[in-house]
């Protein structure tokens, strides 16, 4: 039956998933704070362009599999189009070539990850908890 289950839905109750405590970047000042805290836990910025359609799949993908606790690590959005400038010098400082859909984590002040499209998931995040 899981696959009907899977097609028609289960009349199992389903715990809600968590939302996504998102924190919007939207100033370059933030990257100082950004930097700050990735030196006592992971910061994951993640890069989105509201006019593409494989940022849109990739932000439901993030949102329907997002799992990590607000205390393990702290996750940006950034709208690139809106906040291009913060962008570029997310690029710039962390020393990430600029991509979109792109998820970039910092530790200790430096981005041990960067990738784009496929890339970005929430199992890779895990690895930098």
């Amino acid at each position: 039956m899981g696959i009907f289950n899977g097609l028609f839905g289960s009349k199992e109750p389903q715990e809600p998933k968590p939302e996504i405590p998102w924190q919007h970047l939207r100033d370059i000042s933030q990257l100082n704070k950004i930097e700050k805290d990735s030196k006592t836990k992971p910061v994951a910025i993640y890069k989105h362009s509201t006019t593409c359609g494989i940022s849109r799949m990739v932000l439901r993908q993030i949102e329907s599999t997002y799992d990590i606790d607000a205390n393990q690590m702290d996750i940006y959005y950034l709208d690139l189009k809106a906040y291009r400038d913060v962008s570029n010098e997310v690029a710039a400082r962390f020393q990430v070539i600029h991509q979109s859909p792109q998820m970039i984590v910092i530790k200790n002040g430096t981005a041990v990850y960067a990738d784009s499209h496929g890339g970005v998931n929430v199992p890779v995040l895990h690895q930098y908890l």
